[in-house]
Protein backbone atom coordinates (compact mmCIF):
# COMPACT_ATOMS: atom_id res chain seq x y z
CA UNK A 1 0.00 0.00 0.00
CA UNK A 2 2.94 2.57 0.68
CA UNK A 3 4.61 1.96 -2.39
CA UNK A 4 1.42 1.97 -4.20
CA UNK A 5 0.25 5.46 -2.89
CA UNK A 6 3.80 7.33 -3.17
CA UNK A 7 3.93 5.33 -6.57
CA UNK A 8 0.78 6.64 -7.75
CA UNK A 9 1.61 10.49 -6.68
CA UNK A 10 4.92 10.24 -7.87
CA UNK A 11 3.69 9.46 -11.41
CA UNK A 12 1.01 11.43 -11.86
CA UNK A 13 3.56 14.34 -11.11
CA UNK A 14 6.16 12.97 -13.09
CA UNK A 15 4.06 11.73 -16.09
CA UNK A 16 2.28 15.22 -16.37
CA UNK A 17 6.02 16.81 -16.34
CA UNK A 18 7.28 14.73 -19.52
CA UNK A 19 3.86 14.94 -21.16
CA UNK A 20 3.77 18.71 -21.19
CA UNK A 21 7.79 18.70 -22.01
CA UNK A 22 7.06 15.92 -25.21
CA UNK A 23 5.10 19.25 -26.39
CA UNK A 24 7.76 21.79 -25.51
CA UNK A 25 8.56 24.15 -28.58
CA UNK A 26 12.07 23.95 -26.96
CA UNK A 27 13.65 21.08 -29.53
CA UNK A 28 16.09 19.64 -27.19
CA UNK A 29 13.30 19.52 -24.10
CA UNK A 30 10.98 17.65 -26.56
CA UNK A 31 13.85 15.22 -27.84
CA UNK A 32 14.73 14.33 -24.20
CA UNK A 33 11.24 14.04 -23.07
CA UNK A 34 11.04 11.67 -26.12
CA UNK A 35 13.72 9.64 -25.56
CA UNK A 36 12.43 9.07 -22.43
CA UNK A 37 9.17 7.89 -23.69
CA UNK A 38 10.93 5.55 -25.59
CA UNK A 39 13.47 4.04 -23.95
CA UNK A 40 11.12 3.39 -20.53
CA UNK A 41 8.29 2.26 -22.40
CA UNK A 42 10.44 -0.36 -24.51
CA UNK A 43 12.10 -1.96 -21.66
CA UNK A 44 10.27 -4.33 -19.58
CA UNK A 45 9.37 -2.90 -15.30
CA UNK A 46 10.68 -6.13 -14.07
CA UNK A 47 14.03 -5.95 -16.10
CA UNK A 48 14.03 -2.25 -14.66
CA UNK A 49 13.78 -3.21 -10.86
CA UNK A 50 16.52 -5.81 -11.24
CA UNK A 51 18.82 -2.70 -12.80
CA UNK A 52 17.65 -0.64 -9.92
CA UNK A 53 18.11 -2.61 -7.83
CA UNK A 54 21.80 -4.16 -8.79
CA UNK A 55 22.74 -0.23 -8.92
CA UNK A 56 21.79 0.11 -5.05
CA UNK A 57 22.74 -3.30 -3.76
CA UNK A 58 25.78 -3.68 -5.71
CA UNK A 59 27.00 0.03 -6.62
CA UNK A 60 27.13 1.67 -3.27
CA UNK A 61 29.77 0.65 -1.14
CA UNK A 62 29.21 -1.57 2.77
CA UNK A 63 28.23 0.38 5.54
CA UNK A 64 32.02 1.32 7.52
CA UNK A 65 32.49 2.56 3.89
CA UNK A 66 29.22 4.60 3.69
CA UNK A 67 28.84 7.89 1.29
CA UNK A 68 28.38 10.78 3.45
CA UNK A 69 27.40 13.41 1.00
CA UNK A 70 25.98 15.66 3.89
CA UNK A 71 25.97 15.75 7.54
CA UNK A 72 23.07 13.00 8.77
CA UNK A 73 22.60 11.95 5.57
CA UNK A 74 24.20 8.00 4.61
CA UNK A 75 24.19 6.07 1.34
CA UNK A 76 25.27 2.40 1.56
CA UNK A 77 24.22 -1.26 0.30
CA UNK A 78 21.74 -1.00 3.44
CA UNK A 79 20.29 1.67 1.92
CA UNK A 80 19.77 5.66 2.31
CA UNK A 81 19.72 6.52 6.33
CA UNK A 82 19.16 9.97 7.14
CA UNK A 83 18.47 11.97 10.09
CA UNK A 84 14.71 13.16 11.40
CA UNK A 85 13.42 15.04 14.38
CA UNK A 86 13.72 13.28 17.95
CA UNK A 87 9.98 12.03 19.20
CA UNK A 88 8.14 14.89 20.33
CA UNK A 89 4.12 15.68 20.61
CA UNK A 90 4.18 18.25 18.56
CA UNK A 91 4.98 16.85 15.32
CA UNK A 92 1.53 15.04 15.74
CA UNK A 93 -0.16 18.42 16.21
CA UNK A 94 1.32 19.81 13.46
CA UNK A 95 -0.03 16.95 11.10
CA UNK A 96 -3.21 17.72 12.61
CA UNK A 97 -2.97 21.56 11.60
CA UNK A 98 -1.51 20.93 8.25
CA UNK A 99 -4.58 19.00 8.07
CA UNK A 100 -6.83 21.67 9.33
CA UNK A 101 -5.32 23.83 7.17
CA UNK A 102 -5.78 22.01 3.98
CA UNK A 103 -9.70 21.73 4.79
CA UNK A 104 -9.45 25.53 5.07
CA UNK A 105 -7.56 26.14 1.84
CA UNK A 106 -10.04 24.15 -0.10
CA UNK A 107 -13.16 25.91 1.59
CA UNK A 108 -10.76 28.81 0.83
CA UNK A 109 -10.81 28.48 -2.71
CA UNK A 110 -14.46 27.64 -2.99
CA UNK A 111 -15.10 31.02 -1.57
CA UNK A 112 -12.86 32.64 -3.83
CA UNK A 113 -14.15 30.78 -6.68
CA UNK A 114 -17.67 31.71 -5.99
CA UNK A 115 -16.49 35.28 -5.19
CA UNK A 116 -15.12 35.36 -9.04
CA UNK A 117 -18.33 34.69 -10.09
CA UNK A 118 -20.49 36.90 -8.59
CA UNK A 119 -18.10 40.06 -8.30
CA UNK A 120 -15.64 39.63 -10.99
CA UNK A 121 -12.58 40.32 -8.69
CA UNK A 122 -10.07 38.12 -8.22
CA UNK A 123 -8.90 36.58 -4.77
CA UNK A 124 -5.36 35.88 -3.99
CA UNK A 125 -5.92 32.23 -3.54
CA UNK A 126 -3.00 30.91 -3.76
CA UNK A 127 -0.87 32.78 -1.73
CA UNK A 128 -3.15 32.51 0.68
CA UNK A 129 -3.84 28.76 1.32
CA UNK A 130 0.05 28.96 0.89
CA UNK A 131 -0.03 31.17 4.45
CA UNK A 132 -2.42 28.96 5.92
CA UNK A 133 -0.55 25.36 4.89
CA UNK A 134 2.85 26.72 6.63
CA UNK A 135 1.66 29.08 9.32
CA UNK A 136 -0.86 26.89 11.56
CA UNK A 137 2.03 24.23 11.61
CA UNK A 138 4.31 26.90 12.41
CA UNK A 139 2.34 28.14 14.74
CA UNK A 140 1.85 25.17 17.20
CA UNK A 141 5.98 24.18 16.37
CA UNK A 142 6.33 27.59 18.07
CA UNK A 143 3.54 26.62 20.95
CA UNK A 144 5.49 23.60 21.60
CA UNK A 145 8.77 25.42 22.60
CA UNK A 146 9.91 25.34 18.55
CA UNK A 147 11.89 21.25 19.04
CA UNK A 148 14.74 21.27 16.87
CA UNK A 149 16.25 18.15 18.35
CA UNK A 150 17.28 15.08 15.44
CA UNK A 151 17.48 11.57 16.08
CA UNK A 152 20.91 11.40 14.04
CA UNK A 153 22.07 8.06 12.47
CA UNK A 154 25.41 6.60 13.43
CA UNK A 155 27.29 3.80 12.76
CA UNK A 156 27.92 1.17 15.52
CA UNK A 157 28.52 -2.36 15.03
CA UNK A 158 28.06 -3.39 10.87
CA UNK A 159 24.77 -1.75 10.33
CA UNK A 160 23.16 2.04 11.40
CA UNK A 161 21.22 2.80 14.28
CA UNK A 162 19.18 6.03 15.03
CA UNK A 163 17.70 7.51 12.04
CA UNK A 164 15.22 6.32 9.47
CA UNK A 165 16.56 4.34 6.83
CA UNK A 166 15.21 3.48 3.00
CA UNK A 167 16.13 -0.20 2.09
CA UNK A 168 17.41 -0.53 -1.41
CA UNK A 169 14.68 -3.07 -2.21
CA UNK A 170 11.78 -0.21 -1.85
CA UNK A 171 13.75 2.50 -3.31
CA UNK A 172 14.53 0.15 -6.65
CA UNK A 173 10.74 -1.32 -6.67
CA UNK A 174 9.61 2.76 -6.21
CA UNK A 175 11.88 4.11 -8.57
CA UNK A 176 11.16 1.12 -11.13
CA UNK A 177 7.47 1.52 -10.99
CA UNK A 178 7.40 5.29 -11.07
CA UNK A 179 10.19 5.86 -13.93
CA UNK A 180 7.93 2.66 -16.09
CA UNK A 181 4.23 4.16 -15.35
CA UNK A 182 5.00 7.66 -16.02
CA UNK A 183 6.22 6.65 -19.55
CA UNK A 184 3.02 5.98 -20.41
CA UNK A 185 1.11 8.76 -18.67
CA UNK A 186 3.44 11.11 -20.27
CA UNK A 187 1.98 10.00 -23.42
CA UNK A 188 -1.76 9.92 -22.25
CA UNK A 189 -1.02 13.73 -20.49
CA UNK A 190 0.46 14.60 -24.47
CA UNK A 191 -2.67 13.20 -26.31
CA UNK A 192 -5.20 15.17 -23.90
CA UNK A 193 -3.65 17.95 -24.56
CA UNK A 194 -3.42 17.53 -28.06
CA UNK A 195 -6.83 17.04 -27.88
CA UNK A 196 -7.85 20.56 -26.81
CA UNK A 197 -8.60 22.80 -29.88
CA UNK A 198 -5.90 24.57 -30.79
CA UNK A 199 -8.69 27.86 -30.86
CA UNK A 200 -8.43 27.43 -26.97
CA UNK A 201 -5.38 28.35 -26.67
CA UNK A 202 -5.33 31.45 -29.09
CA UNK A 203 -8.31 32.42 -27.47
CA UNK A 204 -6.71 32.64 -24.37
CA UNK A 205 -3.30 34.25 -25.50
CA UNK A 206 -5.49 37.14 -27.29
CA UNK A 207 -6.69 37.70 -23.71
CA UNK A 208 -3.45 38.18 -22.21
CA UNK A 209 -2.87 35.15 -20.84
CA UNK A 210 0.97 33.87 -20.66
CA UNK A 211 1.64 30.56 -21.09
CA UNK A 212 1.55 28.82 -17.91
CA UNK A 213 -1.86 30.19 -17.40
CA UNK A 214 -2.75 28.90 -20.12
CA UNK A 215 -2.21 25.63 -19.54
CA UNK A 216 -2.79 25.55 -16.48
CA UNK A 217 -6.59 27.82 -16.54
CA UNK A 218 -7.58 26.44 -20.21
CA UNK A 219 -5.90 23.49 -21.80
CA UNK A 220 -5.70 21.30 -19.00
CA UNK A 221 -9.03 21.29 -17.34
CA UNK A 222 -10.12 20.33 -21.01
CA UNK A 223 -7.56 17.78 -21.07
CA UNK A 224 -7.95 16.18 -18.15
CA UNK A 225 -11.74 14.62 -19.76
CA UNK A 226 -9.71 13.14 -21.95
CA UNK A 227 -6.88 12.05 -19.70
CA UNK A 228 -8.87 10.59 -16.63
CA UNK A 229 -10.40 7.11 -18.27
CA UNK A 230 -6.62 5.94 -19.62
CA UNK A 231 -4.85 7.21 -16.57
CA UNK A 232 -7.25 5.23 -14.22
CA UNK A 233 -5.72 2.06 -16.13
CA UNK A 234 -2.10 2.79 -15.47
CA UNK A 235 -2.73 3.29 -11.70
CA UNK A 236 -4.15 0.21 -11.53
CA UNK A 237 -1.44 -1.37 -13.65
CA UNK A 238 1.07 0.40 -11.15
CA UNK A 239 -0.48 -1.44 -8.29
CA UNK A 240 -0.46 -4.52 -9.80
CA UNK A 241 2.98 -4.28 -10.76
CA UNK A 242 4.03 -3.73 -6.94
CA UNK A 243 3.33 -7.34 -6.74
CA UNK A 244 6.83 -7.72 -8.51
CA UNK A 245 8.33 -6.83 -5.08
CA UNK A 246 9.10 -10.48 -4.62
CA UNK A 247 11.45 -10.61 -7.78
CA UNK A 248 14.08 -8.21 -5.51
CA UNK A 249 13.18 -9.50 -2.16
CA UNK A 250 10.90 -6.68 -0.83
CA UNK A 251 8.91 -8.45 2.24
CA UNK A 252 5.85 -7.18 0.54
CA UNK A 253 2.44 -8.72 0.97
CA UNK A 254 2.98 -11.34 -2.12
CA UNK A 255 6.06 -12.30 -0.78
CA UNK A 256 4.84 -12.74 3.19
CA UNK A 257 1.76 -14.79 1.50
CA UNK A 258 3.98 -17.53 -0.31
CA UNK A 259 5.90 -17.99 2.84
CA UNK A 260 2.97 -18.65 4.70
CA UNK A 261 1.63 -21.20 1.84
CA UNK A 262 5.22 -22.90 2.32
CA UNK A 263 4.65 -23.00 5.82
CA UNK A 264 1.11 -24.81 5.85
CA UNK A 265 0.26 -25.53 2.56
CA UNK A 266 -2.81 -23.76 2.37
CA UNK A 267 -1.81 -22.71 -1.53
CA UNK A 268 -5.53 -21.95 -2.08
CA UNK A 269 -6.32 -19.78 1.38
CA UNK A 270 -3.26 -17.89 0.43
CA UNK A 271 -3.37 -16.98 -3.05
CA UNK A 272 -7.30 -16.19 -2.45
CA UNK A 273 -5.77 -13.88 -0.19
CA UNK A 274 -3.46 -12.08 -2.31
CA UNK A 275 -6.00 -11.76 -4.69
CA UNK A 276 -8.73 -10.28 -2.64
CA UNK A 277 -6.32 -7.83 -0.95
CA UNK A 278 -5.33 -6.42 -4.88
CA UNK A 279 -8.87 -6.62 -5.92
CA UNK A 280 -9.78 -4.15 -3.17
CA UNK A 281 -6.70 -1.78 -3.76
CA UNK A 282 -7.50 -1.85 -7.52
CA UNK A 283 -11.75 -1.09 -6.85
CA UNK A 284 -10.64 1.72 -4.40
CA UNK A 285 -8.54 3.24 -6.49
CA UNK A 286 -11.02 2.76 -9.75
CA UNK A 287 -13.81 4.10 -7.40
CA UNK A 288 -11.80 7.03 -6.62
CA UNK A 289 -10.72 7.72 -10.14
CA UNK A 290 -14.27 7.36 -11.41
CA UNK A 291 -16.13 9.64 -9.07
CA UNK A 292 -13.25 12.60 -10.44
CA UNK A 293 -14.39 11.70 -14.00
CA UNK A 294 -17.83 11.91 -13.43
CA UNK A 295 -17.02 15.19 -11.85
CA UNK A 296 -14.85 16.80 -14.69
CA UNK A 297 -17.03 16.05 -17.13
CA UNK A 298 -19.03 17.80 -19.46
CA UNK A 299 -22.80 18.24 -17.93
CA UNK A 300 -25.04 18.69 -20.72
CA UNK A 301 -28.12 21.19 -20.89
Amino acid sequence: MKVSFIGIVLTVVLGTLIGVARLSTNWLVSRLAATYIEVLQDIPVLLQLFFWYAIFYEALPAPRQALNPISGLFLCNRGMIFAIPAAHPAWMWMGWAFLLACGLAWLLRRWAMQRLFETGKPFPTFWSALGLLVGLPLVVWLFFGAPVAMDTPHLRGFNFQGGMSISPEFAALLLGLVLYTSAFVAEIVRAGIQSVNKGQTEAAKALGLKSGRVLSLVVLPQALRVIIPPLTSQLLNLTKNSSLAVAIGFPDFVSVANTTINQTGQAIEGVALIMAVYLSLSLLTSAFMNWYNKKMALVER
